[in-house]
């Protein structure tokens, strides 16, 4: 064993692809570029590594696209075209100010309640410390734009440098609707000036909207109610509408990528009829992480990943090396301790759940610690790798 074995576990590589466009054979694309990657790197493909394809490329050859006017078609028909609240939007120039756009040229009048001090996914608009220091209770109290800029003045974001109460202000003023601002932490604020409202919120939509109904709004639709279907011919996401979408140029919006399982199969079969093995696939978009920094969790679309193959279903199974060193094995060394260890990983538990041998492993979802992982490989800059090979992240301390 000690002469065989691998020197190396989880392996994660950006894979460099054509540019893709509307219409491209995708599968085809996805797959030639990992042979060509392993050929000219000289690895080779294992049964269960993983392919996957950030949601960007998906939805660009699929051709999921809409206008901001068609965004406006679908926002006048479903809220009315008169005062439409916003409720708990992100802060983001590429995720929500172009859907604002879209909402503001759909109605007359915006209201945008914001939450403080910071949005759904850590952008703040102020810093913890200025909340405590200005004595307001972000649990109940209500603040107009006034009150806002009273106490916590022109705040621009830590990266962007963009003052969002402004920056949307304005939008929506390009648009020709009136705007008003309000700041609070509970949706039923926002009914004292609509009772049509639009919750923008991401992973709490659900509740938000339950809240809303019980409180008597009229009419209540989430983002992924504008777009959930063709509007003048325009692409849509019958699951997820608006949200996950992205701006693509300054009239027009990139959607989450929809029905993608044909083409992970795809991926899957040509690989392994080029290979022999094995390989699972999936589509990720952001990961599901928080910068210690500037607080910002990243996952602004509705999950990590849309579509996948089934062999990454479920959760880790995994024991704490560290606690079987430090505690059932702690009297061994050397060869001894490594086989000790190797023991008990080869006869463990099919379910590991309440094991103290488990504890301080990470109980999350596959496609949710797969897809960071990928997200943080490609980044979403310039380097050019929308596909993502990654080795050996189902292998445990046995494998050779």
């Amino acid at each position: 064993m000690s002469n065989q074995q691998r020197r190396v576990g989880t392996v994660s590589r950006g894979i460099r692809c054509p540019i893709i466009r509307e219409g491209d054979d995708l599968a085809a694309i996805v797959a030639s570029s990992v042979l060509e990657a392993a050929e000219s790197e000289g690895f080779s493909l294992r049964d269960r590594d993983v392919v996957a394809i950030t949601e960007s490329v998906g939805a660009r050859a699929q051709g999921t696209y809409a206008t901001v006017d068609q965004i406006a078609t679908d926002v006048r028909r479903k809220l009315g075209g008169e005062t439409v609240g916003v409720l708990f939007p992100i802060m983001s120039r590429n995720r929500f100010a172009i859907c604002l756009r879209g909402i503001a040229r759909g109605c007359k009048k915006v209201v945008i309640q914001f939450s403080y001090p910071s949005d759904e996914v850590g952008n703040a608009l102020f810093g913890p410390d200025k909340l405590d220091e200005s004595g307001v209770n972000p649990y109940s109290d209500v603040l107009d734009v006034a009150r806002y800029r009273e106490l916590f003045g022109y705040e621009k974001h830590e990266f962007t440098g963009v003052d969002y109460v402004q920056y949307y202000t304005d939008l929506v003023k390009e648009e020709g609707a009136e705007v008003e601002f309000l700041f609070a932490n509970h949706a039923k604020a926002i009914l004292q000036k609509t009772d049509c409202v639009l919750n923008c919120d991401i992973h709490t939509r659900k509740r938000t909207k339950r809240v809303l109904k019980e409180a008597g709004a009229k009419t209540v639709c989430s983002l992924d109610d504008i777009l959930n279907s063709p509007v003048d011919g325009s692409g849509c996401n019958e699951l997820y509408g608006l949200l996950g979408s992205n701006k693509s140029t300054e009239e027009k919006v990139k959607l989450f990528p929809r029905d993608a399982m044909p083409l992970i199969l795809d991926i899957q079969k040509k690989l392994f009829d080029a290979t022999g093995k094995h390989v699972e696939v999936m589509v990720y978009g952001d990961g599901a992480f928080k910068d210690p920094q500037g607080k910002i969790w990243e996952l602004a679309d509705p999950v990590v990943s849309p579509f996948f193959t089934d062999g990454l279903r479920g959760t880790p199974n995994e024991l704490k090396l560290k606690y079987l060193a430090d505690n059932d094995y702690k009297d061994l060394q050397g060869d001894a301790l490594k086989e000790a260890i190797s023991a008990s990983i080869r006869k463990k538990d099919k379910d590991l759940k309440g094991s103290m041998a488990s504890q301080g492993t990470t109980p999350r979802q596959l496609t949710d610690l797969i897809g960071s992982l990928c997200d943080l490989t490609s980044g979403s800059g310039d380097k050019g790798t929308p596909v993502v090979l990654v080795q050996g992240y189902f292998d445990n301390y046995t494998n050779d």
